[in-house]
């Protein structure tokens, strides 16, 4: 048989595949695919029969090995029948109203401006330890509103450009504006009386104090203990305590009045300057002999 002139063959390759072939080729990929991508036993239609072979529950077929099951599922008539179940079971199903939202009436007020407020800068004599005290004067306060706080980082906000040295503590109360007061970033006391807030109804005060945590001391290098007879220099520090008095020193002579000279030997004369010695003269410089005549020396 002549394979050369055939439509679409080429010399030396087989034959053009028939449509029985092409169908087979293109179920066996279709199997290989859904092998890869679909879990057969979790397939709800995958029945495995008495005989051996495996059916399809849904559209009642019959097949020898799981790779013909797979390429079934992938087919026209398995896929039309998955979206007729489907759309079966939601017109049965009975329809269930969607749950409420829970709506959040949100208040609004008109604002009326920055409420006063007073700051007191305190220390505890007891512990050493700073605090502030803010006082909030909030007279027109909406009803069954109460102040509220928090503390804020400086990479909230967008006021300023952030500094991690500093911190703020807000402060609301409807309708007045809310107010941000600027604190350094040291870490608060959260004890029961280091912390404490008190909103007063009648007067219509807010009041909130805390305190900072003290920071913890450089511990002082402790040194060996210095020889008998030697003073050791006083602290550089401030505030560890007063300097150890020392003896008075005798007044300066009056003017017009000379020292008397004391004897030889005596300790405690007046010492002299060191004098330097006498330094040498310096050699001369030799000079150079002048040039012979008709020899002229350039300029630099």
């Amino acid at each position: 048989m002549d394979f050369q002139h055939r439509a679409g063959g080429k010399t030396g390759s087989g034959g053009v595949a028939s449509a029985s072939e092409s169908n087979r080729d293109r179920r066996e990929r279709l199997r290989q695919l859904a092998l890869e991508t679909i879990d057969i036993n979790k397939d709800p239609y995958f029945m495995k029969n008495h005989l051996g072979s495996y059916e399809c529950k849904l559209c009642l077929t019959l097949h020898n090995n799981e790779g013909s099951y797979l390429a079934h599922t992938q087919g026209k008539k398995h896929q039309t029948n998955l979206a007729r179940r489907a759309a079966k079971e939601a017109k049965e199903a009975p329809a269930q109203p969607a749950p409420e939202k829970v709506k959040v009436e949100v208040k609004k007020f008109v604002k009326i401006g920055r409420p006063g407020y007073k700051v007191t800068k305190q220390r505890d004599p007891e512990s050493g330890q700073q605090s502030l005290l803010f006082q909030i004067d909030y007279p027109e306060i909406a009803e069954g509103i109460g102040p509220r706080h928090r503390f804020m980082s400086a990479y909230e906000q967008r006021i300023e450009p952030p500094d991690r040295r500093w911190q703020y503590l807000l402060l609301a109360a409807e309708p007045y504006e809310t107010i941000a007061f600027k604190v350094p970033s040291r870490e608060i006391d959260k004890a029961e009386n280091r912390f404490w807030t008190h909103w007063n109804k009648e007067t219509k005060q807010f009041f909130l104090q805390f305190h900072f945590k003290m920071e913890k001391a450089i511990p002082q290098s402790s040194g060996p203990a210095p020889p008998a007879g030697v003073k050791r220099p006083p602290p550089l520090m401030s505030g560890l305590g007063p300097r150890p008095p020392t003896e008075p020193m005798p007044p300066p002579p009056p003017g017009g009045m000379h020292i008397p000279p004391l004897p030889p030997g005596a300790p405690g004369g007046p010492q002299m300057p060191p004098q330097m010695p006498p330094q040498m003269p310096m050699p001369p410089m030799p000079m150079r002999p002048p040039p012979p005549e008709g020899l002229t020396i350039p300029n630099n």
